[in-house]
């Protein structure tokens, strides 16, 4: 009964099966074998376009490793306040990049507006050398605040980034969950809107541990080679690539990332549903994905620990903000106990 983050969960069984039958027999090294192979074909397919693939083990270095390749050591890259590049990644984006630094952009509900990055755009540049490169901007699809880009605000975006010449990364540490939210394409989503390079995720959402660096724009698709070096001396070129690959092949296949991320989804919904209709709980952002952000009295969060729930106390939802995340294989059943244990100590509080 564990809600704290995605990341408690297990991997599916698919993932599972796909290990054992990628363990038969022998295949070529880094990323040299053929099922490393199928998944770049899958994923070209899925997105309707030419891409370049770098499958790597973390969200970190997918994210890192995709900013190093739009942000030279003297460059500017913005993001939000709340984004992971910014509070969770231990600046690895500032070390891969060798320097690069980050400039937030505030924005409701954990995202980056047009008309906010356009003002904290407005002078940059001004002091030539005195002042880092304006370079990259980041985005977070769904943001940590749960909430997701629409292909619209995604495009306004990028028209400002065109305008600068500035690249446009996507952290799609939970695409999955936004995707079938906004119910359009993967293509739609991403480089149809505008987008550059994408840190695919797949971890979150039933992998072992397995992203991709997938990118779009022709221009680094013709630098393939230098991400190629900059994976392997970032250590996330696998001898064994097959393994990372096998979990990123099944996945894509059967649309299981699809149905993985709706099920999530529609659990973080029971749960948004059910905690709004009692006395005091309030949400301090829209539920768009599989997180939701509640600010819930005291007298229920402890009892809700008392009886053995974990959730994280989130100070960024407010004084009595938490934090829920569902996943792939959060029950109905622990969902409902649950709420039924809120309902009881808001009873009792009343």
């Amino acid at each position: 009964m564990n809600f704290a983050s995605d990341n408690t969960a297990g991997f599916s069984p698919e993932m599972l099966e796909a290990l054992v039958r990628a363990n038969e027999g022998r295949a070529m090294p880094y990323g040299n074998d053929d099922v490393t192979a199928r998944v770049k074909g899958r994923i070209a397919e899925i997105f309707e376009t030419e891409v370049e693939v770098f499958p790597v083990a973390t969200g970190t270095a997918a994210n890192a490793l995709s900013l190093s390749l739009l942000a030279p050591a003297w460059g500017a890259i913005w993001c939000h306040p709340e984004s992971h590049v910014n509070t969770d990644e231990c600046a690895a984006p500032e070390f891969y990049t060798g320097g690069g630094k980050l400039i937030p952009v505030p924005g409701e509900h954990g995202k980056i507006s047009a008309d906010g990055l356009a003002k904290s755009l407005e002078y940059a540049g001004h002091r030539g050398v005195h002042e880092a490169l304006p370079s990259a901007v980041t985005i977070s699809q769904a943001s940590e605040a749960g909430t997701i880009y629409t292909p619209d605000e995604i495009a306004a975006i990028s028209e400002l980034c065109r305008s600068r010449d500035l690249g446009l990364h996507m952290d799609g540490a939970r695409f999955a969950n936004a995707l079938v939210t906004l119910d359009c394409s993967p293509a739609e989503a991403t480089w149809k809107a505008g987008v550059d390079i994408l840190s695919f995720g797949a971890t979150k959402n039933g992998a072992l541990a397995a992203e991709a660096i997938v990118i779009f724009t022709e221009k680094l698709r013709n630098r393939a080679a230098e991400i190629g070096f900059r994976r392997k001396r970032a250590a996330h070129l696998f001898s064994k690539m097959r393994f990372l690959s096998a979990q990123l092949d099944v996945y894509l296949a059967d649309d299981l990332w699809l149905r993985s991320a709706r099920h999530a989804n529609a659990m973080a919904a029971g749960l948004a549903k059910g905690l709004t209709a009692l006395p005091g709980v309030q949400l301090t952002h829209p539920v768009e994905a599989n997180e939701l952000f509640p600010a819930v009295p005291a007298a229920i969060r402890d009892g809700l620990r008392k009886d053995g729930f974990e959730f994280y106390d989130w100070p960024d939802a407010g004084p009595d903000g938490i934090r829920l995340i569902c996943a792939f294989d959060t029950r109905e059943d622990d969902v409902e106990a649950f709420l039924k244990s809120a309902r009881f100590h808001a009873d009792a509080a009343a």
